[in-house]
Formats: C-alpha cells, structure tokens, sequence
C-alpha cells in the first residue's frame, strides 16, 4: 500500500467513526434561504470523497448542484447574515447557518429542520475546514489531483482513456502534441488496459510535473545527483538561502520536517522528493515566515502605525445606487481591517440606520452593524473600539467633567461640505454651492469621541502649535496629494504627532480606488479604501498588511516616527538614506490558472514585477512571454531593481495572459513588502483578483539583495 493510500484510508477511517459526517453522507433536507419570500427545500448530502456536497431540488427530475468544502472559508452559526436576519421572526437561530465562500461567490443561507440537524452540519463543514488547512503538502497535491482526475472522468467509471486525457490536459492548460501525449500516457498505464487508474493517474500527473528546473538546482549541490547529504544541504542554506545562523539545526529541521523518506530521514539525507516538498513549503516562500506572525512592537502611540481602513464599509457595489450590507463589514474585518465607517441617519420610528446619504444607496438598521462589529471586530485585539467624530470640547474637559457651555449645541458640518467643495470645484457640470450646515451634537455622543476628535485642518503650522494628540483631520485625495507635493516633509512630521484620514474623492461614484502608496510614503495612517473593488490598490493594501499576525497594523519605518527627522518622500536621497540592488530571476510558473473559457484556450503567459514606494523607487519590468504554456513556463529572466527607501517599498508579482492585439488578462498576482522578502531560491504562491489563493499555482525565483556601493 503506497503513502498516499495509507493516509486516505485513515482518513476515511476517522471520517466513518464520525457521528456529525456520518449524518451528512446519508443527507438532510433543509431550507435555501435567498430573500423573505425565497425559501426553498434541497435535498443536500455529502460525497465518499469527503470534498464535495451535492445538493439538489426535492422535485424529480431537477438537475444538481455542487460545491467543494475547499471554497468554503466559515460556517457562521445563527442570524449571522442580512439573509437570515430578515426572516428571524419566521425561524429559531438554532436551526440557521450561513457558509460563507472565498473570493466573491454569494452567501449559501440555509435552515435546518431541527437544531440537532443543523448542528451536525455546522461541526461537520468546520472539522471537513479544518482537514483540509492540516493537510501538509504531500496531502494537498494528492487532493489536487484526485480533483483533477475527477473533472476529466465525464462518464464517472473511476478510469481514464486517452480521449479525457486529452481533455484534461487543455483544462489544465497543457499544450501538447498528441505523440507525447500518448507516450506519457503509454509509460503510466502499467496495467496495459488502455486505462488509467488511481495509481497509474498519479504516475501520470508526476511525469507532466517533473521540475527539471528544482532537479538542475538540486544537481548543482549532490555530490551524486542522488541525495543531498548534510553536508550539502547546509552549502545550498548558506550559499543560495543567505542562511547564516544555527545552519545545522535547521538543516536538520528540514529533512525531518519534509522528507518523506524514512530510510533518508535516518541517515539525515534529503532527496530530491523532500528538497521539492520544502521548497514549496511555507520556509521556501519568498515571504519571510518569521515576519507573518505578530513581531512588531505594538506598543507605540496610534499614530506610529499604518492602519488597514476602509471607506463606506457598508457598501457592495457603486457609491450611488449600491447595495448596502452587514456582510461588507464582515468582509472587510475579516480581511483585517481596523478602520471602518458607519454613516448614521435617522431612520422610520426613531430606528437609525445607516447608508450613503443623499444617494440611492439601499439602508440597513445601525443595531445589525453593532452586532456584527461586535461578532467579528476582537480577533486578536485589545477589546476596544475607538470612535471617530465631532467632539464638544477637549478630552481634558471630559476627564474632568467640565464642558464650556458655549460649547454645547451645535458643530459645524465642516468635513463633508469640505469633502464636497474639494472633489466638484474643478467640474462646471455639477457645480453648486453646500452651504455649512449646523448640527445639533448630544453631549451623551460627544462623550463616546476619545482619541479620535474630528477636527477641520488649517495648515502643519497651526497644527504644530495648536493641535492635540488626540485630534485628527482627514483629507480628499486629492487634497493630500497637493500637500505631499507642496510640503512632503511637513505632512511627514505632523503624522508622527496626529492621525491623519485620506478617502477617496466623491467623483469616484463607482468605488475605484486611489493609490494607497502615495499616501503612506507621507505616513497617513488611515488611508480608506473601497474594499469590494479589487485591483492593484487593494493587493498593495492587502500586501502592506499580510505582515505583523495579519492585525491590521504595521509600525511605521523609524525615520517616520522621528520628529527629529525630516523625511521627503519626493526627495528621499536628502536624508543620506543607501539605496539597494534587487534582483529577480523569474526561473518558472506552475499550474497557472485558465484565464479564458473558450474550448482549447490555453494562455501565453509573461511575469511583471513592479515596485511600489516612494517616487524614485517607482518601477516595472516584464519578462518575455511563452507560447501556449500555462502549466509549467519556463523563462530564465532576470530583472533588476534599485531600491532607496526599501522599509517604504512594496513589490508586486502580476503573471497576464500575452495579447498582441488587445489589453493582457489578468492571471494572478501575490504583494509583499520589501522588507519581508527572503533571497534565495524562492516560490510564490499566487492570489485571485480577489486576493484569495488559486492552489498550487506558483512562481520559481531567484531572489538576490545587495548593498550598491
């Protein structure tokens, strides 16, 4: 019995003696929930392969549906989605829950019979979750390929002829001559039946995946092309990996770690079967894994940090007739958000609700926001919020308990007539006056503003004089960016003393994005973007903020934090700073995604890598593009870079589709700071649109950081 074998048959063993899966392979009818008037019966049951749950219509007849538990990212318990929310009159939250999937496929809402049901359900998906995100490497490429010979067995016989071979190569983006094809196909089938089976499938798969790339690395340090004695392993950590200290014990680390080989394992070897596995591993990552958990100093004052924002949370779609919902602040705070925003109006019967005002936007009530923000604000947290808004007074007056009573009554609506004035003042076409409107503030709401006192900006020099540590102003776009051009300095030093906000300009009405970069190299802290429109904006952001435990918050470099300091980002060589070599060999991509769903498609693939920071760092190159190959391209390109301000920098990996005659498609991309990269021989592990993983679609690099002298 081989490995694979063994493992999958002592996972089917724990899965048998499992109450909760047991129930959902014999299947339970429940409720989908997609509206008040929606509510329909599916018949839904897990498959053998403990992947996939089937579901379909009660009525005979009706075709089925699927979905793979690997898509599913949470199973929220309860009333937890607008959905559900809306018909909590009709049905207990016991018997309720929602499966939340990856990237931007909607909410599955469901109920249950009984609440006995629906809890086999709920702790089934969640131990199927977990399964899966314990699966060590060698477990997640078996399961890949079981899917693989899945989508290509149309007619369901657990055997593969040549014709779904063929298939099955374009799906997964093989361009290949028919004569090697079958010879491939030939060599596997060990059986002689004109099949493929299981084992013989596997054969196949590891014949089209041979890494001639990682074997020509692996070679150069064997002393017989056979194994890698310690020896060896500790030369290629110390000369490729920049390895320098405790090599010894993490070589050995690694063999025990990824080398599968008992034999191997016992002689403290590695073959080429384990340098592989670690290679592609979270070690052999281009990003740093020390640098993915918590390892800042968090202990600093607020505005010390850059800080994940974003901007009309509650919106899904455009700023002007979008849809509103609880489920954009779920997404965003699960995406590590830190900063959202909840604009609060008078609803019907006293009920505030929130919703962009003055547009079409749909409403939702304020007290469903508490609740989620309640739900989901604390991962890894303090436990507290801070409230952002108008202020009667000074904190010291509060702490006291003193409030001027000339003070009480009304606020001046400054930041939005200033937000409004700034983003239509340039457009003749819809230029009209806002006039300041007054607002009664309640000295109850008053007193829930702390640190967070909104406050109309002057100019740095009266905030030098006059401003508070607790104070913050926020700027349009556009206006920040006219500030960092006029006075990039000072914007640099009055954000190591205030919060300072920057959010999008109003003309944006179909929620882009600006570039977020150009606000932090002048250290804004709160930087709001649209988080439901993906893009470069958004990798960059979600790239700024993978580092640090994923908390939302990354200290910012120490010659921002200095008021002693005097940082340009437009003129950055002023402050002495040594500008660094980056160089970057795109060596090969693994498995890229179709990109094009037409029959036979197959994508030309090229590498861009660009550097995001400050002015002078701004750059892009492309690599050559490849023919027809999306399933294992090989380039050999190196690119280079210099770098003056590397704790600014950020460097973004984008694989598109080659088109001579219209824009490139987009295939997938992967963001990380400079700062977290690791040299060497380096994979990198490539996200959607959405920034959610495409597994195992990869890139093979060469990483080399120097001093330039």
């Amino acid at each position: 019995m081989t490995e694979r074998q063994m493992a999958s048959t002592e996972r089917s063993l724990r899965i048998q003696a499992d109450d909760d899966l047991k129930s959902m392979f014999v299947g339970t009818v429940m409720r989908k929930i997609k509206s008040r008037t929606w509510k329909k019966q599916r018949y839904f049951r897990l498959q053998e392969d403990c992947m996939t749950i089937w579901y379909k219509s009660k009525k005979a007849g009706n075709t089925h549906s699927t979905f793979s538990v690997g898509d599913v990212e949470a199973v929220r318990e309860g009333h937890q989605s607008e959905v559900l929310l809306s018909i909590a009159d009709e049905f207990p939250p016991d018997r309720c829950f929602t499966l939340v999937f990856r990237g931007r496929r909607g909410n599955l809402d469901l109920v249950a019979e009984s609440a006995g049901e629906a809890q086999s359900w709920i702790k089934g998906i969640r131990k199927l979750i977990d399964n899966l995100e314990n699966m060590g490497q060698r477990e997640k490429l078996d399961q890949w390929i079981c899917d693989w010979f899945k989508k290509a067995d149309k007619n369901r016989d657990g055997q593969m002829n040549f014709k779904e071979v063929q298939d099955l190569l374009k799906m997964m983006n093989v361009d290949m001559n028919e004569h090697h094809a079958l010879r491939l196909f030939t060599t596997a089938d060990k059986s002689q039946s004109g099949t493929l089976e299981d084992d013989e499938f596997v054969l196949f798969y590891k014949m089209l995946t041979q890494r001639e790339d990682v074997l020509r690395v692996f070679q150069e340090y064997s002393g017989d092309g056979q194994k890698l004695t310690l020896q060896d392993l500790k030369d290629f950590l110390r000369e490729e990996q920049l390895r320098e200290d405790g090599v010894q014990q993490y070589a050995l680390k690694l063999i025990e770690r990824y080398e599968p080989s008992d034999t191997a394992r016992m002689l403290q070897v590695m073959t080429f079967d384990g340098f592989l596995m670690y290679l592609t591993s979270p070690e052999g990552s281009i990003f740093n894994p020390t640098m993915v958990e918590l390892y800042q100093d968090m202990t600093q004052p607020l505005c010390h940090y850059f800080i994940s924002s974003s901007h009309n949370t509650y919106l899904l779609e455009d700023q002007i007739r979008g849809h509103s919902s609880v489920e954009g602040y779920i997404r965003a705070l699960k995406r590590g958000c830190r900063c959202v925003e909840v604009d609060c109006w008078d609803g019907p019967n006293e009920e505030p609700i929130v919703y962009h005002g003055h547009t079409f936007t749909s409403k939702i009530f304020f007290k469903d926001v508490v609740t989620v923000l309640g739900n989901y604000a604390f991962k890894d947290l303090k436990g507290k919020i801070l409230l952002k808004g108008k202020k009667i007074g000074g904190l010291e007056d509060s702490m006291n308990g003193v409030v001027d009573d000339s003070l009480m009554g009304e606020v001046s609506d400054e930041e939005e007539t200033a937000e409004f004035n700034d983003d239509h003042h340039r457009n003749d076409s819809i230029r009209h006056r806002v006039k300041k409107s007054k607002q009664s503030l309640s000295k109850e709401l008053s007193d829930c503003v702390v640190y967070c006192k909104s406050v109309h900006f002057s100019s740095f020099k009266h905030s030098q004089i006059h401003s508070k540590f607790y104070e913050i102003s926020s700027f349009t776009e556009s206006k920040a960016r006219k500030h960092i051009r006029e006075a990039g300095a000072e914007f640099v030093l009055h954000n190591a003393r205030q919060l300072s906000r920057v959010y999008p300009s109003g003309l944006r009405t179909d929620s882009s994005n600006f570039n977020p970069q150009d606000m932090w190299n002048a250290g804004c802290q709160i930087v709001a973007l649209n988080f439901q429109t993906a893009g470069v904006e958004m990798d960059l952001n979600d790239g700024l903020f993978c580092q640090n435990g994923h908390c939302g918050y990354v200290l910012k470099p120490a010659f921002m934090r200095n008021i002693d300091e005097r940082f340009d980002p437009e003129n950055p060589q002023n402050g002495g700073y040594k500008p660094l070599s980056l160089s970057i060999q795109v060596i090969s991509g693994q498995q890229l995604p179709k990109v094009n769903i037409k029959e036979g498609s197959i994508i030309d693939p090229l590498v861009r890598v660009e550097i995001h920071g400050v002015p002078l760092d701004q750059a892009k190159q492309e690599t050559r593009y490849i023919d027809n190959n999306g399933f294992n391209p090989v380039w050999y390109d190196t690119l280079q870079f210099t770098i003056h301000v590397p704790e600014l920098a950020l460097v973004r990996f984008v694989v598109e589709d080659y088109d001579k005659t219209s824009k490139n498609d987009f295939v997938g991309q992967f963001t990380l700071p400079f700062t977290c990269i690791q040299p060497g021989y380096r994979h990198i592990h490539l996200l959607s649109k959405d920034g959610t993983s495409i597994p195992p679609s990869s890139l093979f690099v060469h990483v080399r950081i120097t001093k330039l002298t």
